[in-house]
């Protein structure tokens, strides 16, 4: 099998030769060329995508998510974002001060937005590179409740929820960020990836109440999920965090992958998802992938593949992003595990 074909099968829980693997490695992935200076490599959509080639070529896994973090659909969307020279952009400065301003938020269209453009360039390069060989996740970037945090600035935004005193506000916000998260799904399914990718970390357990999860998130990514899959288009859906008390409304949200990472009960995840969605994950990419030895990975994989294999249905992968200094040994093993550990 390639990794199109192994990926696929894993997807509909049909036997493979092996469990694929999933690096989300986009951090990791300048060091291919030369670069230590992230600030301008993030916004150069050739540059990312020949990065991501090579890591390609080096590593041979079978999943490629291509992104530059978490912020540019907010700087689309007006927030001030920083570009650092060692990590990923962040969000500095909120888009709006106040939830009265939200109609004055405008959905940006991702084939003009300067960043949105680059980094489209960057998942169409892959694609007709190295498309026919290897499955490309064009990530979505944020997910509706995510975007919101960082448009409206993530303390302010919880309060806002807290006291509850604007709700139609606050759901037009929700609504307006599903909107533009929806538009850079299927933009980046126009490029030729197979599937794209949202993540929605502030949503879990880790930051608000499941019962606030339930009121505030579900329902926008749940609307999302609906939408796009009336066109076919294959959706991974990421919370950082300890998932576990709400891996049952992510599954039911639709969505065909569930990222989940280390802190999530993986025997509980696995019966959530089992025959209804694919999990992803769940290495810890910086305990174990950046600062733990060669053989911790494979006790950690191993462990996964255990938990999570049986039945298919399962992508083995970092948590979360790797960071710059993940060694190649490490990332090596990940790999070796899928071949060597196979208790489907």
């Amino acid at each position: 099998m390639n990794s199109i074909e192994r990926t696929l099968r894993t997807l509909s829980f049909q036997p493979v030769d092996r469990v694929p693997v999933d690096l989300h490695n986009f951090m990791v992935t300048p060091r291919f060329l030369g670069i230590t200076d992230y600030a301008d490599f993030f916004r150069n959509g050739e540059a990312m995508a020949e990065a991501q080639i090579k890591a390609w070529q080096r590593y041979g896994h079978d999943v490629l998510m291509i992104e530059n973090g978490t912020a540019a659909l907010a700087e689309a969307c007006g927030v001030q974002v920083e570009y650092l020279k060692s990590s990923a952009p962040v969000a500095k400065k909120p888009a709006i001060s106040s939830l009265d301003e939200v109609d004055k938020l405008k959905i940006p269209d991702p084939y003009k937005d300067p960043l949105l453009r680059e980094l489209l360039k960057a998942t169409r390069i892959v694609v007709e590179e190295i498309g026919d060989r290897v499955y490309v996740m064009g990530r979505a970037d944020q997910g509706p409740f995510s975007l919101a945090c960082e448009i409206r600035g993530m303390g302010e935004f919880l309060l806002d929820l807290a006291l509850g005193k604007n709700l139609e506000k606050i759901h037009q916000l929700l609504d307006f960020c599903r909107k533009v998260s929806e538009l850079y799904v299927v933009a980046q399914i126009e490029q030729g990836a197979h599937a794209t990718s949202i993540g929605d970390s502030p949503s879990g357990p880790d930051v608000i109440s499941p019962q606030y999860y339930r009121d505030y998130a579900y329902p926008y990514v749940k609307k999302l999920v609906s939408n796009i899959k009336k066109k076919d288009i294959t959706l991974a859906y990421h919370i950082c965090g300890n998932s576990t008390l709400i891996i049952e409304d992510m599954v039911s949200t639709g969505a065909t992958i569930i990222e989940i990472d280390q802190k999530a009960d993986q025997q509980v995840s696995k019966s959530a998802a089992a025959g209804k969605a694919t999990l992803l994950g769940p290495i810890d990419p910086s305990e174990v992938m950046a600062h733990g030895t060669p053989e911790l990975v494979m006790e950690k994989c191993k462990e996964a593949l255990e938990n999570l294999s049986p039945g298919g249905g399962f992508i083995l992968g970092p948590g979360c992003a790797l960071p710059p200094d993940t060694p190649d040994e490490n990332i090596d093993a990940m790999i070796e595990s899928s071949k060597k550990f196979n208790p489907q």
